[in-house]
């Protein structure tokens, strides 16, 4: 597998959650969930006064950026570029630059490697969130995303349920 950088791409003003929307639909229909591996619209909480009240709101941190964690290629690069509302790449001319570690620390991005001690087929339990003690078999590990998907018995039938990674143990 080839490396992947984070990489900033400069979108119309507003179009940021749409940008993401639409690349995450073409990863989907053209299979490239090895190669463009996340698409981030960063947000921060915010206190705002509104009659008188705080408030925490969430606020992009860059508008008119979008972050995406990719493989560089010609079919990525084209990808992304042709995407509706996205003006290019940030990067001298039209070479697209990938973050430096410094700026991936700054930005809390960090490419970190988690160590599992489950796989496909294991019975695990569910150590947090909604479906908290839940037991169930693993169907998939998606590492990039670090999300397992288990197979969950809900109403009376086996349903495929997305869980992060620190949400599991093997049982």
């Amino acid at each position: 597998m080839s490396e992947t950088n984070w990489y900033v791409v400069h979108t119309y003003s507003g179009y940021e959650n749409k940008v993401k929307a639409n690349i995450d639909k073409t990863i989907e229909n053209r299979h490239l969930e090895d190669q463009i591996l996340e698409v981030r619209v960063p947000m921060e909480d915010v206190e705002e006064m509104k009659n008188g009240q705080k408030k925490l709101v969430q606020k992009k941190m860059f508008p008119g950026y979008v972050l995406i964690n990719m493989v560089m290629n010609d079919d990525t690069w084209y990808v992304v570029r042709n995407t509706r509302g996205v003006t290019g790449f940030v990067g001298p001319g039209s070479k697209p630059v990938p973050l430096t570690e410094e700026e991936m620390d700054r930005l809390g991005i960090r490419n970190v490697t988690v160590q599992i001690d489950f796989e496909e087929g294991d019975s695990v339990v569910v150590t947090g969130g909604v479906w908290k003690d839940t037991v169930g078999v693993v169907q998939s590990i998606n590492e990039s995303k670090q999300i397992v998907t288990i197979n969950v018995e809900l109403f009376g039938r086996e349903t495929p349920v997305e869980i992060s990674f620190a949400e599991v143990k093997k049982m």
